[in-house]
């Protein structure tokens, strides 16, 4: 066959199998995105100030530093019912939500009057991107009025699967891809957001359904604007799924990340299933970054007022309502070693860093580590880390660089006691007859193999080594 011939037939193949549809553009989140999500601080309660706000500390104090994505979590579409004369919600979802003639969510009135465009506008003036959640499938609202599919002859109770509900959030049913109008459904929705200047697109609830996956995959390839595309929830997540996983940029593999040990251990667990899986344009997520103030619109009743109890006359406890996200209002409850093991697992683990607590508040230690030029490069270098020696509940994870005889590695103390730990290359990962300039990233001095270093409770030694035959 001659060269002509060969491209020729190497053209056909891929319009055969898709490959302008198949798998997202190469040419997005080549490194693991990072950017700020609204969840950990706002829970679904995120109104028009607040998100201003944290958009223009997100350009000051992050911008710098590589981070682009500002992302707004669920409840944008919610018309919250609020405790008299305040801000707050009081209810966890939304009773109603807003949604056009043809079944499209549409921004809340109650905490987006102004729509999401004018944010999303706002962004893209800051040289930053935009993006927003959104839960699986169709409205309920949607199906119950029976919307048309815009653009179709089908409406909402054609494609809606009634069976098919999210166990944690009441908005939506599943579509069934299998009916006429459901990819048209998912069309038309992405084009809205494209409409809206929207960059990336976290989709919940749906890591359990491979055909919504590819539904909103191909609506996102038909749309005409480069979406990032991320999947959740995390924790019992199929291996075997990766073929339609890799249609997103980013898998969640952990369930919901918080300030506490628990979170963290979580993610070793995950790092230890999923090392491996992560290539250019798609990236293993351990979940957002719990730092800073946290869960804002929850704030901590003093008191609990006496109501009079219709039926008996008695008196009895108002029930608080249990509002989206963990606990109440707080600064994060990791300590300094806790922050350290955190952040060091996210950078050499290529884990996707998606700050989550409240930027215009933002504390300067924090700030420090999740701006911290070393990590930063650690992470975006794309590599997740071996796990190269493990005993005592004492752990070194190395990460290569790419194409060079350097690296990264994390040397973590899982107990809750100091251990002294000597830095041993075979321990370390690292070959005995090189010559290696090694730094103590978090301390910021210089080491020596042979060296032996104290590593504090739950802490982590974070190094940086240069690797010489």
């Amino acid at each position: 066959m001659d060269r002509s011939n060969l491209f020729l037939g190497i053209a056909i193949l891929c319009l055969l199998s898709g490959c302008d549809q198949g798998r997202k553009s190469e040419k997005l989140a080549l490194t693991p995105p990072m950017g700020w999500n609204s969840f950990d601080s706002y829970g679904v309660y995120l109104h028009e100030k607040a998100a201003l706000a944290n958009l223009e500390a997100m350009a000051e104090k992050l911008k710098p530093s590589g981070y682009e994505y500002f992302v707004i979590d669920n409840g944008w579409f919610g018309e919250y019912i609020l405790k008299p004369g305040t801000i707050y919600a009081a209810e966890k979802h939304a009773s109603d939500v807003n949604i056009d003639k043809y079944g499209l969510l549409q921004p809340s009135k109650t905490y987006f009057p102004n729509g999401l465009k004018q944010i999303a506008d706002r962004a893209h003036e800051l040289g930053l991107k935009f993006g927003v959640h959104l839960m699986r499938g169709i409205p309920r609202k949607a199906v119950e009025l029976n919307t048309q599919v815009e653009g179709t002859k089908f409406y909402a109770q054609d494609i809606a699967d009634t069976t098919s509900i999210c166990s944690w959030c009441h908005y939506n049913y599943g579509v069934d891809m299998s009916k006429p109008g459901a990819q048209e459904f998912y069309n038309s929705l992405v084009h809205q957001l494209a409409g809206w200047g929207v960059d990336f697109i976290k989709a919940d609830d749906i890591v359990p359904f491979p055909k919504e996956i590819e539904g909103l995959a191909n609506a996102i390839a038909k749309c005409g604007r480069p979406m990032v595309l991320s999947l959740s929830p995390g924790g019992n997540v199929d291996v075997n799924s990766l073929e339609y996983f890799k249609r997103g940029n980013m898998l969640r593999v952990t369930k919901d990340i918080w300030d506490e040990q628990k979170g963290i251990n979580e993610s070793f667990n995950a790092w230890k299933k999923w090392q491996g899986k992560e290539e250019p344009g798609f990236w293993i997520d351990m979940d957002m970054i719990p730092f800073g103030e946290l869960q804002i619109m929850s704030p901590k009743p003093n008191t609990l007022p006496i109501i009079k109890n219709d039926s008996n006359s008695e008196s009895k406890k108002e029930r608080i309502v249990n509002l989206a996200g963990k606990g109440w209002n707080r600064r994060s409850d990791l300590n300094k070693n806790q922050m350290y093991t955190f952040i060091t697992i996210r950078a050499l683990a290529a884990s996707p860093l998606m700050m989550g607590g409240d930027l215009p508040s933002l504390d300067e230690f924090s700030l420090a580590l999740i701006t911290n030029k070393d990590m930063l490069k650690c992470n975006q270098n794309g590599v997740m880390g071996k796990l190269v020696f493990e005993q005592d509940s004492i752990e070194a994870w190395n990460t290569k660089q790419k194409n060079t005889d350097n690296g990264w590695i994390g040397i973590f103390n899982r107990t809750s006691n100091p251990v002294t730990f000597v830095l041993d290359p075979e321990k370390l990962g690292l070959v005995s007859t090189f010559k290696y300039i090694l730094n103590d990233i978090w301390e910021n001095k210089d080491l020596s193999i042979g060296d032996k270093e104290t590593i504090e409770p739950k802490g982590v030694i974070f190094l940086r080594y240069d690797g010489n035959k």
